[in-house]
């Protein structure tokens, strides 16, 4: 690697395009960096400065791409776990569900 590519690799950033679905132009308008930036980037033809790449990685970050940083196992990307993920559960209130309410056991059955 050359230039700034310390906080993003260009593998990084096809996958984590990739991860959201997101075009080279949708990376471009979201980071305010060129297309052709980004593409020369990603075909390790170009090495942008340091804060190009960070506007690149925030925008990544902010549409829900974690970087995962070189630790023995190689940097990577993933996804984030959304805040909307957790589930409500209020063990105050009880649900019942129509076919819950008639009784289809046979006679005896007990429980």
């Amino acid at each position: 690697m050359q230039g700034g590519s310390s906080c993003l690799s260009p593998a990084q950033c096809r996958a984590a395009r990739a991860l959201i679905a997101w075009s080279k132009q949708d990376l471009s308008a979201a980071s305010e960096v060129t297309k052709a930036t980004i593409a020369g980037f990603e075909a390790e033809r170009l090495f942008p400065d340091e804060r190009t790449l960070r506007h690149v990685k925030r925008a990544l970050e902010d549409a829900g791409v974690l970087f995962i940083p070189e630790n023995g196992g190689g940097a990577g990307v993933r996804l984030a776990k959304p805040a909307s993920a957790s589930i409500d559960t209020d063990e105050t209130e009880t649900v019942q569900y129509e076919e819950y309410l008639k009784n289809d056991a046979p006679p005896g059955a007990g429980g």
